[in-house]
């Protein structure tokens, strides 16, 4: 049996296990590591894989958003690896089970007040062993102010990149590129 030379030093780009070292979040991934071997769930794989992942790719998810995500799936429990966050924007909270890493002091009691429940991912685990009647959701990724700036650069032709400026205001960038009157109108 030969040696695989040319792919010796190939190593795989996905976390095996979390860069944290937070005690909490790695009982849980013993946890879901367990449940993902030992049950047929998919549902188990993927929420070890989020557990893996980093702050940045773990958004936040707004109450509103929840709302609205699991209008048509009321019995069901929503599962949020990462964090459930308030939105004052949203009058009225619906009833719903929830289940996440996290959850902001407002949004939780929210959530209670309406009559709804919120678990943490290993009493779900003790529930839903498989995710049988769960819906898993995750917040978007490319809300963060930083993705705003990615891109093409800022000022060349047809880019919609955000400009790294100091302020907002006559003073700033609002000369050639930004006005047809000063060479083109970008």
């Amino acid at each position: 049996m030969a040696i695989d030379i040319a792919n010796k030093h190939v190593k795989s780009k996905n976390r095996s296990a979390p860069v944290s070292d937070n005690v909490y979040l790695l009982l849980l991934v013993k946890l879901y590591r367990y449940l993902a071997r030992r049950t047929d769930s998919n549902f188990n794989k993927v929420v070890l894989k989020r557990l893996y992942m980093s702050r940045v790719n773990r958004p936040p998810v707004s109450l509103s958003r929840l709302a609205s995500l699991t209008k048509n799936a009321t019995a069901k429990t929503a599962v949020i690896v990462g964090t459930i966050t308030d939105d004052e924007r949203l009058d009225v909270v619906p009833k719903m089970s929830v289940a996440a890493l996290r959850v902001t002091k407002g949004a939780r009691a929210r959530i209670l007040n309406a009559g709804g429940e919120v678990l943490t991912l290993d009493q779900l685990a003790q529930r839903a062993p498989t995710g049988s009647n769960c819906v898993l959701l995750r917040g978007e990724r490319n809300a963060r102010e930083a993705v705003k700036h990615f891109g093409k650069g800022p000022g060349t032709p047809g880019s919609s990149t955000k400009p790294y400026v100091r302020s907002k205001g006559r003073k700033f960038e609002r000369a050639r590129g930004r006005r047809a009157s000063r060479g083109f109108k970008n």
